[in-house]
């Protein structure tokens, strides 16, 4: 192999045929592709099924003795069936093969190995049709185990089967011992052909350079990488097998962390135009005119961002907080403080419907006087063409210190005198390219405040966010009460439903108002059009399938049913012209209407103090976060609230548990943790906003926290010893992070 062996192409090891066989499967190319192809999970004999506890259908896999092997004449056709009977100690199951002989001499009684397969029954035996399987070496120093095709089983009575004396048996006690690595595995290349494959990789493969430096090596009990992959794919024991992808770990979290490290100290030796604070300016007037106080929490991250806006390098700051917990205020604030400098703010919201909400809350916190100093304009898509050029061109020119907008604000027509802030609302609702698009509009790189209504545990904020700086909201507003949520079982209770159309009216009889959300919008996206047509008094009985909420489901049995046949309803979607949306919107807003029935284009920003029922239907269709953020629509005033989630999921179920959970506490910091241990590790960092960052190979931001902090350490450290990079850790992180990683690493 070349001195650079990992990027050794797997043709020139593996032969073309296997080569093409892993890159369909796994999309693997080079010789560390395909060792960063990590086990799914190991196998050790005492996790594996006895046979005396087999089940026909059931995937299983088995450590047994072949006790005998015989062939016979098939009775229906030409040719002949290979049996092979193995047991465990236990009990007896048969290996059938068709029309292959050559299975005889290989599974020679007193052989030992590991089977794999479907169960099947044949006269009601069980058997295992062609299972995959990987014969024990002869030799207990031989790495050469030889693995081959096999099927399902077959059940017999044995209690006084003829088994080796395993105990006395060298091989036995170490092949006992040592973990079995199971791949992912795809019906033309099962898991044993992938572990033959590493295994000629591994034979072949020299020392390599390594990634950290001995002193971390050291410190952390880490091996070098050769042997890192050797532990990982072919461990003796479960001791090497722990240290093995500890190691492997640590070096994945470290080469990361050393590019988010390094990004973030690119972006502070840029320029940036400072914009301290104005003693007496619009920042102080706004304060002063505020009806009520700050909130520690506001005051704390508002001090941070005053002090970093006033230093030349550009803020890079996420400030995360519960639903309602006074993000805009706090942004709003920093705002203020550049305009007093004479520089321009904008924010930017995901939705026209968000943009025009927040527009609207700025001009009832700035009033009336500081509104006409600052000339905020909006700038969105649906503005008519005259009134656009007019705010482009107050924009241009300067006379609007205030912008807030939708992704119009990134077009070649909106361009700034001064840009000084970009505030994203939401940040996990834009693209990389979008959010740069609007900082390099700015004459100097503008300082960046990001806003998030989902908490994000510290582990990923480590990972995904690794060069920000985060601050948190915890508390809410004085006056803020929390919302009361119940889970609507509608598997177990079909009749509940009623009492959501009764409860619902009920809130609208207080002259309270409320929201509906269905997970679609009409029932041909649902596949339950038979549905609309259903009684009121039938909605969520028990059906086979049970037909899919939809918006205009919804809005039928508001229309049918006695209690609410009389309330004020109008549908919310995105299907709708913007200048419907908008409509609705104003309507609701100044109570021409009862009852919102939406999609989840409500799910944040929207702000009606005034609205306190929030009914999700379908609700195992909507992640953690999404129902803590739509019931975040309500509880917004003085009024208590609720939030109603109405699911057909049973009890015990994982999606139950879910909703259960989100129903039992609104604590969004808490939720975040939830969420992140349910959700899949490659979903944990989001493909849309980190592209293949989110493949981590061996790291898992789930359960690898301390691993992450002490790579980040380690990191650190060796960056501010000035030494220069060394090449293969360069060559490392151009190949865990592509070059549109890197650049989402800058724009976080």
């Amino acid at each position: 192999m070349p001195a650079d062996a990992l990027e050794t192409p797997l043709e020139r090891v593996l032969g073309a045929k296997t080569a093409r066989a892993l890159t369909r499967a796994y999309e693997v190319r080079t010789v560390g592709d395909l060792l960063s192809l990590f086990p799914r999970r190991y196998a050790h004999r005492g996790e594996l099924t006895p046979i005396r506890f087999l089940h026909p259908s059931e995937q299983v896999t088995i450590v047994a003795e072949v006790v005998e092997t015989r062939e016979r004449e098939m009775r229906a056709r030409h040719g002949k069936i290979t049996e092979a009977r193995i047991t465990d100690g236990q009990g007896f199951l048969t290996l059938t093969f068709f029309n292959q002989p050559w299975r005889a001499a290989e599974l020679q009684p007193g052989a030992r190995g590991v089977f794999s397969g479907r169960i099947g029954e044949y006269r009601g035996s069980l058997q295992l049709a062609h299972p995959d399987y990987e014969l024990f070496a002869a030799e207990p120093a031989a790495d050469t185990d030889r693995r081959r095709d096999t099927a399902d089983r077959d059940d017999g009575d044995a209690s006084d089967a003829p088994v080796a004396d395993e105990a006395a048996d060298d091989q036995a006690d170490a092949w006992a011992r040592q973990p079995l690595p199971i791949y992912p595995a795809t019906s033309t290349l099962p898991s044993w052909k992938t572990a033959n494959s590493i295994g000629i990789v591994l034979d072949g493969l020299a020392d390599l350079p390594e990634l950290l430096p001995e002193a971390v090596r050291r410190r952390h009990r880490l091996l070098d990488r050769r042997a890192a992959f050797e532990a990982v794919h072919r461990p003796k024991d479960d001791a090497q097998l722990r240290v093995g992808l500890r190691s492997a770990r640590f070096e994945e979290a470290y080469v990361l962390q050393t590019a988010l490290l390094r990004q973030r100290a690119e972006l502070e030796a840029q320029h940036a135009e400072t914009f301290p604070h104005v003693p007496g300016g619009m920042l102080d007037e706004l304060d002063r005119r505020l009806p009520f106080d700050l909130t520690a929490g506001q005051r704390a991250v508002g001090e941070t961002i005053s002090a970093e806006l006033s230093q030349g390098s550009p803020m890079n700051r996420l400030l995360q907080g519960e639903v309602g917990s006074g993000k805009t205020l706090v942004a709003l604030r920093a705002m203020l403080q550049a305009a007093d400098g004479a520089g321009q703010a904008v924010l930017i919201a995901p939705t026209e419907v968000l943009a025009t909400q927040h527009l609207a809350s700025l001009h009832g916190m700035l009033g009336h006087e500081l509104w006409q100093r600052l000339m905020p304009q909006l700038i969105t898509g649906s503005l008519p063409t005259a009134q656009r050029r007019h705010a482009a061109l107050a924009v241009a020119s300067g006379r609007s210190r205030l912008i807030v907008g939708t992704h119009a604000l990134l077009s070649d027509t909106t361009q700034f005198e001064n840009l000084a802030l970009v505030v994203v609302d939401e940040q996990h609702r834009f693209g990389v390219e979008q959010r740069e698009a609007l900082k390099a509009k700015g004459v100097h790189h503008p300082h960046v405040l990001m806003l998030t209504a989902t908490p994000i545990p510290r582990t990923v904020a480590m990972t995904v966010f690794g060069d920000l700086d985060i601050s948190s909201l915890h508390e809410l507003p004085a006056g803020r009460r929390p919302v009361a949520s119940f889970v609507v079982p509608l598997a177990e209770k079909p009749a509940w439903i009623e009492r959501v159309w009764q409860r619902l009216a009920e809130e609208v009889e207080k002259g309270r108002q409320g929201y509906i959300v269905a997970p679609l919008i009409d029932d041909a996206e649902s596949g339950a059009a038979e549905a609309v047509g259903a009684s009121s008094t039938a909605v969520g009985a028990s059906q086979a399938p049970t037909p899919r909420w939809s918006v205009d489901r919804v809005l039928h049995v508001l229309a049918e049913h006695p209690a609410t046949r009389h309330l004020r309803v109008a549908a919310l979607h995105g299907r709708m012209k913007v200048e419907e949306r908008e409509q609705v919107m104003r309507d609701y807003v100044e109570r021409r209407l009862d009852v919102l029935v939406a999609t989840t284009v409500i799910e944040v920003g929207v702000n009606v103090p005034n609205a306190s029922a929030m009914v999700v239907f379908d609700a195992d269709r909507f992640g953690v976060a999404q129902l803590h953020q739509l019931r975040g629509r309500v509880g917004r005033g003085e009024h208590p609230s609720l939030a109603l989630f109405v699911t057909t999921a049973a009890e015990g179920t994982p999606t139950r548990a879910r909703i259960d959970a989100v129903a039992n506490t609104t604590d969004g910091f808490e939720l975040a943790e939830l969420d992140l241990s349910l959700r899949r590790e490659g979903d944990v960092l989001g493909a849309t906003q980190s592209g293949s960052r989110s493949q981590l190979r061996a790291l898992q931001v789930t359960r690898d926290a301390k691993i992450i902090e002490q790579a980040r350490e380690a990191a650190e450290e060796q960056l501010q010893t000035g030494e220069p990079m060394p090449e293969a850790l360069e060559r490392a992180i151009r190949a865990a992070v592509a070059e549109t990683d890197e650049h989402y690493l800058s724009a976080s």
